[in-house]
């Protein structure tokens, strides 16, 4: 089972209700839906569709494949308020830049939190008061 990381550290995935491709994805419904998007997809495939979109997983190829990043902050700059999870090759060193593109979590492999434990992607945490933007304004 994969592990979610988020800024409080490890957790187990609780989300239940499957994933649907934006190919798939049907009318607005009770149900909680869920879209799997590919790294190199056009998030316009879901205009007009977000506000009924619980949870985007965005996939992450290879650690040195940053569309995923791109995508990110384009979902939010289109207005998707809800869950967005990194899914893939993100290592700890990556948690600060998916978190500020717009990830609210991470979802790693079993192999990967072993190489990478908690404590790896907990010193990364503090995303928002370290970066290179802050030191450079003084204020890190």
């Amino acid at each position: 089972m994969n592990t979610i990381v988020t800024d409080a550290g490890f957790a187990a995935d609780e989300w239940t209700h499957g994933f649907v491709t934006p190919d798939t994805l049907g009318g607005g419904g009770a149900a909680a839906v869920a879209v799997d998007l590919a790294s190199d997809a056009d998030p316009a495939v879901l205009a007009g569709r977000l506000d009924g979109i619980d949870l985007i997983r965005v996939d992450f190829p290879s650690f040195a494949d940053g569309r995923g990043f791109t995508l990110a902050r384009r979902l939010r700059l289109m207005g998707f308020n809800g869950r967005l999870r990194a899914k893939g090759h993100v290592i700890a060193d990556q948690y600060a830049m998916a978190r500020r593109s717009g990830f609210d979590e991470v979802e790693i492999s079993p192999e990967l939190a072993k190489r990478q434990p908690q404590d790896q992607w907990l010193a990364r945490a503090n995303w928002q008061s370290h970066d290179y933007l802050n030191r450079l304004r003084g204020t890190a």
